[in-house]
């Protein structure tokens, strides 16, 4: 099982950098998504450096969220992108990245995500999430039809826990990412 720990400085009970080195430090997450969209991308590039730097001393693999232009100053080349940002990418801007993941809603949009060239998706939301609580989970059936349909690692996300994880895993997942077990 693949776990990507997806941050959130708002849900972290403690200074947000030592939160960062004790999932860089766990063997248990396989990644960090550094997923801070509140932040200008100034603010980001500078937390960013922050975190990549723990990543690299603890040689756990970082993908950065949203901001290109930061990712490309820091020189990392692992970003993830909401599909309309994803979908706006040039050639030449793409041509940065050894990989470019991004997060898909249906299977409309993972079958375009896979059109675009990402290297994987994040789908969900599949169980109720405090992040998303006006909207209804999509479900374990909407996981295993994208993991049915496209030939990419798929990783569940969205009120995955220890707990329910392997029913993701049950439905093809290549692996979840988890935002408040991680943050807290």
């Amino acid at each position: 099982m693949y776990r990507i720990a997806v941050t959130n400085r708002h849900l972290c009970q403690e200074d947000f950098l030592a939160r960062i080195r004790k999932l860089a430090e766990d063997p248990v997450y396989d990644a960090i998504l550094l997923r801070e969209k509140d932040l200008t991308e100034t603010e980001y590039r500078c937390l960013a450096g922050e975190v990549l730097t723990v990543c690299q001393e603890t040689g756990k693999k970082c993908i950065l969220h949203t901001f290109c232009q930061a990712a490309e100053e820091c020189g990392h080349p692992l970003i993830h992108l909401p599909l309309p940002l994803f979908r706006t990418l040039g050639k030449e801007e793409r041509g940065f990245f050894t990989e470019i993941g991004t997060s898909v809603h249906s299977l409309e949009e993972a079958e375009e995500a896979v059109r675009l060239g990402a290297a994987y998706l994040t789908a969900g939301h599949i169980f109720p999430t405090g992040c998303k609580p006006d909207l209804p989970p999509r479900g374990l059936e909407f996981i295993k039809e994208i993991c049915s349909k496209v030939s990419i690692p798929v990783y569940g996300i969205g009120g995955i826990c220890r707990e329910n994880e392997e029913s993701v895993m049950d439905q093809g997942a290549w692996g979840v990412c988890m935002m408040s077990e991680a943050m807290r």
